[in-house]
């Protein structure tokens, strides 16, 4: 297999890889190590906002460029670490003056903006919880998320109120405050609002960060389930830690490069490697608050000579859909490293990263759960085409066969399993929020199962085969099949519904409904629309069903449980397996 690695392009002259010997560093690395070169020492303190802010103040990074923001029109917002730190701290005692206690959580609903930043890091600065929200969802999961986190403080923009939680506030008895971010300071304040740039303007600018340490909460993302609510994961501020180290490890981010991470802040990797992890390396992060478009991203790439790039496999193949010529019409010779997150990606869009830019597109796996890269292809390795890569020093994973007595290490190199992971690298997450007992069913023999099958190879690289559950993954979301079925149960005409993923070239997955109508309902297109319009108006057009399929009866178990491997399977003309539990079977 290692005949097969791709070289990822060599540093710059005068600069060395974080990680030049991968075998010599997983001999001697430790997590201890790792948060003494974070913080200079073993203070059990820690704050995810100060080491992300006020310690590269300390270090001399004031004057540093910490984010520049580029609106949807190209104008660009240029903030210092010096002035991020201000703009948190005014948020920090903006949140003392509402009497928010400390460890209550505060939720954004924002697209990729300095307030978001701002809001933030002046959360964690205050010792609170930050629960970021992805924009493009529709009421029914916001009020799902924001009832099951418990959310006190939501920022958000006057559309996205208006739009997506005027309708809902009323049944979120936990919400204290809605600030509202005005893009225009004319626009009209919502009724029982507060203006976000008042209430900073009013708050000092100096502010000692709290005294939070390893094991107190500070994040809060939500992913889906196969079967039940989304689930809340909590991080605790010990993740800096390891999102520090694999920033350079993985990453090989260094002081006052360019990086661009294109995840959306809504997620746990625009938080963990398009906030936190890089500005710990005291990096510029670039933050485009436009939607993809291929001709602006390659501009971006260009003029803001981004050094290292953090983007999805579903953004690599529509570029490689738009052609090379696109690619070509730029120089990009300050480019350094291309990276992808979220889902598998295919050996075809690494070998384009070659063709394209000369270098190759370095996978990594990771989950909300893990908190931090957990697998990768390391610069100083190479890249091996389709792989995930290999474990990251300080982790021990592998591939484990489930059996009556517990888990078993998968020896085979050709043999799947589900991916394990030793409990103890310090961005494990903490809990499962308000549900111990899911948390307790993710471990076994001293292992966590990551709920993902792959197989291993004799050279440690892993490799992605499928989801060991229902959960669709597409465009790098993970959804529930939960969520979209009793949306649609919402409406009036459908009885029962399925959800299954299906290939699609694009997005990895797109999802499919399959709904079983009220008796006396006939189906025709009309309806088909109508369904699909109000699956998109309640969830989002991100995750609503790309497509509907009408069914007489879905297939259940005796115990009336929905098939959807079934389903799956006749959809993709796969092998049935066994169905002496399918209703109607003698």
């Amino acid at each position: 297999m290692a005949e097969s690695r791709i070289p990822g392009r060599a540093a710059p002259r005068g600069m060395t890889h974080h990680l030049l010997d991968y075998e010599a560093a997983r001999r001697t690395f430790t997590w201890e190590n790792a948060r003494i070169a974070l913080t200079g020492g073993s203070d059990p303190r820690l704050n995810i906002a100060y080491e992300a802010i006020d310690r590269r103040v300390q270090r001399g990074y004031g004057v540093w460029l910490a984010a520049r923001f580029i609106d949807r029109a190209g104008n660009r917002l240029d903030i210092t670490y010096s002035q991020l730190q201000s703009r948190c701290n005014r948020f920090a005692n903006a949140l003392r003056s509402l009497e928010i206690p400390r460890g209550a959580p505060v939720a954004t609903l924002l697209g990729r903006s300095a307030e978001l930043f701002t809001v933030a890091l002046g959360t964690l600065k205050a010792g609170n919880v930050f629960c970021p929200l992805f924009s493009a969802f529709g009421p029914e999961p916001l009020k799902t998320r924001l009832a099951l986190g418990h959310i006190q403080v939501l920022v958000t923009s006057g559309a996205f109120y208006r739009r997506k939680v005027a309708g809902i506030r009323a049944a979120l008895g936990a919400l204290r405050h809605v600030l509202i971010v005005r893009e225009d300071p004319h626009e009209e304040l919502p009724e029982g609002t507060t203006d976000f740039a008042e209430l900073m303007r009013q708050a000092s600018d100096s502010y000692e960060t709290a005294p939070t340490h390893d094991t107190d909460v500070a994040l809060l993302h939500f992913t889906s389930g196969t079967t039940g609510m989304p689930k809340g994961v909590t991080l605790t501020h010990a993740a800096v830690i390891a999102q520090h180290a694999t920033s350079e490890l993985v990453l090989d981010l260094h002081p006052q490069e360019v990086f661009w991470c294109t995840a959306d802040p809504g997620w746990v990797t625009g938080i963990a490697y398009g906030m936190i992890g890089p500005l710990t390396c005291g990096v510029t992060l670039i933050v485009d608050q436009e939607e993809f478009d291929p001709q602006r991203w390659y501009r971006i790439l260009a003029e803001e000579r981004v050094n290292v790039w953090y983007t999805a496999p579903t953004a690599i193949r529509m570029l490689m859909k738009a052609g090379l010529e696109l690619t070509r019409a730029h120089r990009y010779p300050e480019l350094r490293l291309m990276a992808s997150v979220g889902e598998p990606l295919n050996a075809e869009a690494v070998l384009w990263g070659v063709e394209a830019f000369g270098q190759p597109f370095h996978d990594t796996w990771w989950q909300t759960e893990t908190g931090a890269i957990m697998i990768a292809n390391f610069p100083a390795c190479g890249v091996v085409p389709g792989s995930m890569g290999r474990a990251v020093p300080g982790i021990e994973a592998a591939v484990l066969r489930r059996t009556e007595r517990g888990v078993q290490v998968v020896s085979s190199p050709e043999e799947v399993g589900e991916i394990g992971l030793r409990p103890g690298w310090p961005s494990m997450f903490s809990g499962y929020l308000d549900n111990p007992e899911r948390y307790r069913a993710s471990f076994h023999d001293g292992w966590y199962l990551a709920g993902d099958l792959a197989r291993r190879d004799r050279d440690g690289y892993f490799w992605f085969i499928g989801r060991a559950d229902d959960v669709i993954k597409s465009a790098g979301h993970l959804i529930s099949p939960f969520e979209l079925e009793s949306a649609l149960m919402q409406h009036p005409a459908v009885a029962q519904a399925a959800v299954i993923g299906i290939p699609d070239p694009i997005a990895g997955e797109a999802v499919k409904a399959f709904v079983e109508l009220k008796s006396a309902v006939a189906p025709d297109e009309a309806l088909r629309s109508a369904i699909l319009g109000h699956a998109r108006r309640l969830l989002g057009a991100a995750v609503a069903p790309r497509e509907i399929a009408f069914s007489e009866a879905l297939p259940r178990t005796r115990s009336g449980k929905i098939m959807r491997r079934l389903l799956r399977a006749r959809e993709l003309g796969l092998p049935e397996g066994d169905l002496s539990t399918l209703e109607g079977r003698p």
